[in-house]
């Protein structure tokens, strides 16, 4: 039996993150051969890879990386399949050095293509599957570029990209901010024309049906019913329909008597809540829409417009699960 040093053994775990036994097994059957004993780990993983194929891997770790000029941010998930592996120093580690190599790569099939210290990233992941001894996996890889980019992670569970049209004075401050709003609350537009129609006609008849029929159960209770909306987006706010609305308010202020010079100063006040009630999935999935999370006052737009002439290109999220 070929003999290895314990010098030899601390190489090849330093090179491959593998048990000490793992290690020196390896050695042992590649006669001391170094990149052969590294072959040795990978066919390993391959074998473990193949048996764990149909786990679930659903936890893990989500990262978020900003080159050094803040202009290209990428976001991956590195899945696994416990909590544990997860938060281990080691596989944040390699997470980390995952998402350095992604911000280079312009797509997941590029990235799992991309050089990992002599190996493929997507062999690493087969060697680290044997490593671990638990699945893993590059489960999202989303990229984006701008003027200037910002990001959040939270606690390597929910990691955000921002992108901002232009630099501006404390633009790291902002697009942190940002990122921090889209990693909490989770928009999935960033305004209202982003919309597809045939989502919002079918987001407004869903709503509106949930909501008759929560008012049938108020009703059996003795309780007051919610209002029912017509529209739920700024998409539907059509010039006619917010002329009508005005219409409508008007003849209501005649019946109650107002009179016709006092109008001006309170159907401001009416439209802008009609327009408010008339947006709720705008306000819950439009970034610019929502309420901004350090202030419940202000809306993200208004929070955007006190830095100046920025605005947000483009911005995405990842999590786990």
């Amino acid at each position: 039996m070929t003999k290895v040093t314990a010098a030899e053994v601390n190489q090849l775990r330093k090179a491959t993150g593998a048990g000490m036994m793992d290690c020196k097994n390896a050695l042992v059957e590649a006669n001391g051969d170094f990149d052969a004993a590294i072959d040795v780990l990978r066919k390993k993983g391959q074998k473990i890879a193949a048996k764990r194929a149909d786990r679930e891997s659903n936890e893990g770790a989500a990262i978020a990386k900003v080159n050094d000029d803040n202009t290209v941010g990428v976001a991956i998930v590195l899945a696994c399949e416990t909590d544990f592996v997860g938060k281990n120093e080691k596989f944040l580690n390699l997470a980390n050095q995952f998402a350095e190599i992604a911000l280079k790569a312009n797509s997941i099939e590029s990235f799992l293509n991309s050089d990992f210290g002599g190996m493929t990233v997507s062999e690493k992941l087969i060697e680290q599957t044997g490593v671990i001894g638990e699945k893993l996996d590059i489960k999202v890889f989303e990229k984006i570029e701008s003027a200037y980019v910002g990001s959040y992670v939270h606690i390597n569970k929910i990691a955000a990209l921002v992108g901002l049209s232009k630099k501006v004075i404390k633009c790291q401050d902002l697009a942190k901010d940002l990122a921090m709003q889209v990693a909490s609350m989770g928009a999935t537009s960033l305004s209202y024309k982003d919309f597809d129609d045939s989502y919002v006609n079918s987001e407004t008849e869903a709503r509106i049906a949930a909501i008759e029929k929560e008012n049938e159960e108020l009703k059996r209770l003795g309780k007051p019913t919610k209002n029912v909306p017509r529209y739920i987006s700024m998409a539907q706010l059509t010039p006619e329909v917010l002329e009508n609305a005005k219409y409508e308010m008007e003849n209501q202020l005649k019946n109650e008597g107002k009179p016709e010079q006092i109008w001006e100063k309170i159907l401001p006040g009416k439209m802008e809540r009609f327009i408010s009630d008339n947006t709720t999935l705008d306000k819950e999935q439009c970034l610019i829409n929502q309420v901004f999370i350090k202030d419940e006052k202000s809306t993200v737009e208004q929070y955007i417009s006190s830095y100046g002439d920025v605005e947000v290109t483009t911005f995405k999220r990842v999590s786990l699960g």
